[in-house]
């Protein structure tokens, strides 16, 4: 067995068992770029393949290993650099719309398409010599991380790539396909490597058609290292409201700081609500005193605290929208910039929450939106009607056997 596992480490391909023989064990390897955001759909993918015997890594960069080791997963470095200032510096452009008013939404989209395309660069070499040694039998990539497909491609595996938010996004690809234009030449490649199975964890009847030939896979939350409290097991004795801008915004200053929330949850206080605020431990230390209505401010998780919330006010991110719709909770979205507006809109043709423009957000008005969703009945049924839709879709254990039939 070592020797055939050796020579399978030096590029023979010599094991024919894994497509005809589903319960074979395949090698996969995982990419994710170096956000909380992206590495988290593609965790209850990850341990279900592990559970079903499969040989599991996931690869990033050096900054992001311990939050993959948090998760229970293997994981290795491809590189030093993650190149998320690039990242965070085309978010803070397309959010400072006195500075730049005429970005429009595309030409923000193709700002993250360049900047998802520079972080893959970093990546591309150390990935390459990981594949070299380590020889996955297939790369399963989330979908703004486009080293991992490349490196199948050169190494000529298949590749999976694992869909998140409601958005097409296709200026993230032909900017990264401009981007990286001589690193595919290199590889003999004319465009980005399409990936041979799309995964998408977004129930069918809330994404766009363009995902119709997607296969869905079950949502199962993963949100992270948090310790679930007592009191979060009970039901709240007012109606509770989870409020979280997700891991991007609150670093971005005014866009998520105290500043924006101080004034919203007095007004929220006013509705005798419970108030939990899902936000990293570090950035709620550096808040000054909250309105007693604030239950909670810290790590969450938030698939626990939003089974025991009335209402969840969000910021349209992909991972908290469609948390907030497994739990079957009603939502008030605030986007701010690129998907978050099409996982919001989706959300609300959905029949289950409202959303508020940038331009249209005060305390005031957020706190009159919260009371009709906290009102009106339709919305949780709505939600609960999706959570359910979600909870019938293929597991990620379905999911993981799907991946085995690529492995030729």
């Amino acid at each position: 067995m070592l020797t055939a596992r050796m020579g399978h480490v030096r590029g023979t391909r010599a094991r024919t068992d894994c497509a005809a023989d589903l319960g074979g064990h395949v090698r996969i390897l995982f990419t994710t770029v170096a956000l909380p955001g992206h590495l988290f759909p593609l965790v209850p993918l990850a341990w279900a393949c592990r559970a079903l015997g499969h040989e599991v890594m996931v690869a990033t960069t050096d900054n992001f290993l311990a939050e993959v080791a948090r998760a229970g997963l293997p994981v290795t470095s491809c590189g030093p650099e993650s190149g998320l200032r690039d990242l965070r510096s085309a978010a803070a452009v397309a959010l400072d719309g006195d500075r730049h008013p005429a970005l429009s939404m595309s030409d923000q989209r193709y700002a993250h398409g360049l900047a998802f395309a520079r972080i893959a660069r970093r990546s591309l070499d150390g990935l390459r010599a990981l594949t070299g040694t380590w020889r996955p039998d297939v790369v399963v990539s989330e979908r703004a991380e486009l080293a991992g497909p490349i490196a199948a491609a050169a190494l000529g595996v298949p590749s999976a790539e694992l869909h998140w938010g409601a958005a097409p996004l296709p200026e993230y690809r032909s900017a990264a396909a401009a981007e990286l234009a001589g690193e595919l030449g290199d590889l003999g490649l004319d465009d980005l490597p399409d990936p041979g199975l799309l995964l998408n964890p977004w129930p069918p009847s809330v994404r766009g058609t363009y995902a119709d030939r997607h296969y869905t896979l079950r949502a199962v939350p993963y949100n992270g290292e948090a310790r679930v409290p007592a009191w979060m097991l009970s039901a709240a004795d007012r109606p509770r409201v989870c409020l979280t801008l997700g891991t991007v915004l609150p670093r971005l200053g005014r866009h998520g700081g105290a500043e924006f929330l101080l004034p919203l949850l007095d007004r929220l206080a006013g509705l005798g609500l419970e108030i939990v605020i899902a936000v990293d431990d570090e950035i709620a230390a550096t808040w000054p005193r909250l309105p007693d209505a604030v239950r909670f401010a810290g790590r969450l998780p938030m698939s626990h605290a939003l089974s025991t919330c009335a209402l969840s006010i969000n910021h349209g991110g992909q991972g908290t929208a469609l948390t907030s719709l497994a739990a079957g909770t009603p939502q008030l979205l605030l986007p701010r910039f690129d998907d978050q507006f099409d996982n919001a809109d989706a959300v609300v043709k959905s029949g289950a929450g409202l959303r508020l423009l940038p331009e249209e957000i005060t305390a005031t008005i957020v706190a009159r939106r919260c009371a009709e969703l906290l009102e009106d009945e339709a919305y949780r049924t709505a939600a609960r009607g999706i959570a359910a839709e979600i909870a019938a879709q293929p597991s990620p254990v379905v999911a993981c056997r799907r991946l085995e039939t690529l492995v030729a």
